[in-house]
């Protein structure tokens, strides 16, 4: 397809990857409330209670992942990207506005219900949108928006949060304005988004793909023919409707575990996995204890993590240009490879107690390398390799292992630094991407360049036989 309305595709794509914006803000943004709540609702000497308050949106991300897929199946893909939007604003605003703990913690539970809604569906009604020469750049916003959030909520950190003197005391810091509004203006800060994509969820069309699944062809054809023309629609719309006729009907957990689909669900959530335990994202959950392990202020931590939010973005972007052009499998291949290596030096860096400007450098080397491969390109795979009948659940799924693999990383990080200390942690991690790499190698399939009812075909039809 060499022609397409590029207006309307990009601008249905960046509504839907709105939900990634808000993502990647909500997930980041207790980082640097952190010290200012923790006085406030004096749980500093509490470990459980730091560890609940820090983990529980993950469970809620759990519970998200786990309903999106049924209720985009059910109720369309448009409708649950406005329900997410709506608990991102609820859950900004109750976080921020609640001096109770225990509500506290129900706000960031809701907070990510929101997340693990739009971590799935986003970029699967992306990928369902998109035409193919493209669909992995469009795709790939969703991860730069991501991003953009994640900057977004270390800028506001940053900024936000007043100078601390070195000579305050925990009651000093609880008793400034950090400790009683700083931190809640840190939270309120994603509510502002969130109204500009509840807005602009109004605005966007369903999924083409849904509505053929629902046997809705006029509907489906009119939204094809405002992507591409009446040519394009006519060849989308066939195919479209080939694989709802072999399929007979719409496919739920059960079809999703049946045999013909084992294979691929297998590769989904390996994939989803991976990109979680190859231990990049602990850099952003507690860039404060790496930072501090290679020798540096609280001041200077936080002007850090700015540095690798830039680093992230920027690389994020050097993704969106070469995802269609070098493939998936290339660069998940050198995400798993070059990872392995940077962990390699840099726990070995730990281990002889190398700080400084060096450790930094090797800090953004491994934030470049996954931003240009692991983080979008993960999604990409995700949003395209599961078959039309089955996409949302597995979407879902994927992304419900993808969680479960957040929270497993998340949890382990601080009793792997403190029984291996920081050298032997990351040289753990530096295992489990050599292993990926070698897996990828030898089972991941190149997707660039298909249609998604293509790949359909290579990775799901062949097994029956």
């Amino acid at each position: 397809m060499k022609t397409y309305n590029k207006r309307f595709v990009y601008f249905i794509c960046l509504v839907s990857a709105m939900g990634g914006l808000l993502f990647g803000y909500d997930w980041v943004v207790i980082g640097g409330a952190k010290p200012f709540y923790e006085l406030y609702f004096d749980i500093a000497d509490n470990p459980s209670m730091q560890g609940l308050a820090m983990s529980i949106a993950l469970l809620g991300c759990l519970v998200g992942a786990m309903v999106s897929g049924m209720m985009a199946d059910r109720y369309g893909r448009k409708p649950l990207l406005l329900v997410s939007a709506l608990i991102f604003f609820f859950s900004a605003y109750a976080t921020g506005a609640f001096s109770s703990f225990i509500w506290f913690l129900v706000a960031r539970f809701w907070g990510g219900i929101g997340i693990g809604i739009a971590s799935g569906l986003s970029p699967m009604y992306i990928a369902e949108v998109a035409p193919t020469a493209i669909r992995g750049r469009l795709v790939s916003l969703n991860q730069l928006t991501i991003v953009l959030g994640i900057l977004a909520a270390q800028i506001a950190n940053w900024q936000i949060a007043d100078p601390i003197p070195e000579t305050f005391t925990a009651v000093d810091i609880c008793a400034s304005w950090n400790g009683q509004m700083g931190w809640r203006w840190m939270f309120w800060g994603a509510a502002f988004p969130a109204v500009i994509f509840i807005l602009l969820s109004c605005f966007i069309p369903e999924s083409p793909r849904w509505l053929a699944m629902k046997g809705k062809s006029n509907e489906a054809r009119k939204v094809l023919t405002r992507i591409g023309g009446k040519e394009y629609a006519f060849y989308e719309l066939e195919q479209m409707e080939s694989t709802v006729e072999r399929q007979q009907s719409q496919g739920g957990l059960r079809l999703l575990f049946s045999r013909p689909f084992r294979k691929v669900l297998m590769l989904g959530v390996i994939v989803a996995v991976f990109q979680q335990w190859s231990g990049t994202n602990v850099i952003f959950n507690y860039a404060q204890e790496i930072f501090q392990s290679a020798g540096y202020s609280l001041g200077d931590v936080l002007f850090n993590i700015v540095v690798t939010g830039v680093a992230n973005v920027i690389f994020t972007i050097v993704a969106i240009y070469t995802v269609d052009r070098l493939g998936r499998r290339a660069l998940m291949l050198l995400g798993a490879g070059g990872l392995a290596g940077i962990y390699l030096i840099l726990g070995t860096c730990y281990f002889f107690q190398v700080s400084g400007f060096f450790m930094v450098v090797l800090v953004v080397l491994a934030i470049a390398c996954y931003a240009m491969s692991l983080g979008p390109v993960t999604w990409v795979l995700l949003a395209e390799i599961f078959p039309n009948r089955v996409r949302a659940v597995a979407v879902a799924t994927a992304t419900f292992a993808l969680w479960v693999g957040s929270f497993t990383l998340t949890y382990t990080f601080p009793l792997l630094n403190h029984a291996l200390g920081s050298y032997g942690t990351f040289w753990i991690y530096a295992a489990i991407c050599l292993v990926g790499f070698l897996y990828f190698l030898r089972v991941l399939p190149e997707t660039k360049g298909k249609s998604l009812e293509m790949l359909e075909e290579e990775l799901v039809d062949k097994t029956k036989h």
